[in-house]
């Protein structure tokens, strides 16, 4: 299930950059809601029978089985914007009748234990359509949240995967999970869309953010992804907040890439971030091709990436795009996020390669998919200033967008060069200043 373009973060610096392609200013959009609060993982709180105890603050501390008892969840939601759960053991058990109100007003619970935090906005839960899926009616629904040491086969394997990396798994594996379920063993899977949840772990040393990352593991495939994530230190302890609209394994991984052929090139620092990462990747193990020109296809790969995105399957909607294509899923998540649009022949043109204009308008809806207002109210008066903005061919809201965001600034101070092909370096550089930007990564 997936979990709304809600989400949390952490204050960052914007770096200026002076690479001669584009370069970025200081302003950075701040529509965040739903603040994690600072109790981060400290412990799961006391026991208390009979569905929980409340503090009459807002907290309420909940009882090895999970149990919540609905009228103290009620009255604890009606009293406060956000009620904090401590939970002796792995899972919360929350009534469903108890939510009701609060999902409309929304409210937010802050689910806490030993392994982790999470921050649930309660105004993504649909309790209307998760009870008719599980057959029942919403007073005999309830909302189990999950969040357990992964351990086992399936720690060895997440292990494995860092190790083949050439990482290093620097927390636990924590598995956060939401689901409704019925008063038996039926459940029903929670979408959340595009609502980006926090959820936060403890980190086991002092990191450098610009070599550790929150990642996801995949059972399926045993392979990490990269998962938006900030640090911050906590009376000397490091936590990792990881955010992304979807539930599943998560842990933190270190890392230390370079590429030979960047050791001298203006993107170098930036390239061997989003290495570190796992946004981007080499040519081989040692050469990036940072002047390489990048296809439309490539770069939607790593739009999705930087965004976490979950990948979609089932037929694409472009005719040039085969089902067994390696970019098949990464064009359709991207065009189910709304991230790329096809040509009116119905194309995309997965392997033309990719200009500044279509760069840019990629980035500025990766941007409005996390709920970064992008708007400009009179794009040509940003675009005034260069003489080559007459051709721009359609992006030119756009255009303006990511340069009234600080994304992009021309090639020179008076040229856009929206025509030009983008390079591998200047992609990876526009995405780093976009996590910058969306508080994915500080």
């Amino acid at each position: 299930m997936d979990v709304g373009n809600t989400y949390t973060s952490l204050t960052v610096n914007t770096t200026v950059y002076k690479d001669g392609v584009v370069s970025v200013n200081d302003s950075v959009y701040s529509t965040v809601s739903n603040t994690t609060p600072t109790n981060n993982n400290r412990g799961g709180g006391g026991g208390g029978g009979g569905g929980g105890i409340s503090t009459g603050n807002g907290t309420i501390s909940v009882s090895s089985d999970g149990s919540v008892d609905a009228s103290t969840l009620s009255s604890a939601l009606s009293n406060n914007d956000t009620v904090t759960l401590n939970l002796s053991g792995d899972i919360a058990l929350l009534p469903a009748s108890a939510l009701v109100d609060a999902v409309k007003a929304g409210k937010t619970i802050v689910l806490v234990n030993s392994n982790g935090t999470l921050t649930l906005p309660l105004s993504v839960l649909k309790l209307d359509d998760l009870a008719t899926t599980l057959g029942i009616k919403v007073e005999d629904m309830k909302i189990k949240v999950s969040i357990a040491k992964v351990t086992g086969a399936t720690a060895d394997d997440l292990k494995a995967a860092a190790t083949a990396l050439g990482a290093t798994q620097v927390a636990n594996a924590v598995d956060f999970d939401v689901v409704a379920v019925d008063n038996g063993s039926k459940t029903a899977a929670v979408d959340f869309g595009n609502t980006y949840v926090s959820r936060s772990i403890n980190v086991s040393k002092a990191v450098d953010s610009s070599k550790a990352t929150g990642v996801l593991f995949n059972d399926t495939t045993k392979k990490l992804s990269f998962v938006p994530s900030t640090f911050s230190t906590e009376d000397d302890q490091t936590i990792a907040t990881l955010k992304r609209n979807g539930s599943s394994i998560y842990t933190v991984v270190e890392n230390s890439k370079s590429f030979a052929d960047v050791a001298s090139h203006w993107s170098k620092t930036d390239v061997e971030l989003l290495a570190n990462k796992l946004v981007v990747d080499g040519v081989t193990d040692t050469q990036f091709q940072p002047d390489r020109n990048i296809t439309r296809a490539e770069f939607a790969a790593l739009v999705v990436r930087a965004l976490g995105l979950t990948p979609q399957t089932g037929a694409g909607k472009f005719k040039d795009v085969s089902s067994d294509a390696w970019y098949a899923s990464t064009v359709a998540t991207a065009s189910y996020a709304g991230i790329i649009d096809g040509y009116e022949d119905n194309t995309f043109r997965p392997d033309a390669q990719i200009t500044r204009e279509e760069l840019a308008a990629m980035v500025v809806r990766a941007m409005n998919y996390v709920d970064i207002a992008t708007n400009v109210s009179d794009p040509q008066s940003v675009l005034s200033k260069y003489k080559d903005a007459d051709q721009i061919v359609w992006a030119q809201k756009e255009i303006a967008a990511a340069i009234n965001a600080g994304l992009i600034n021309g090639m020179t101070d008076d040229t856009i060069g929206s025509a030009s092909q983008a390079t591998r370096a200047q992609s990876a550089t526009m995405l780093k200043r976009f996590l910058s930007t969306a508080r994915f990564i500080n």
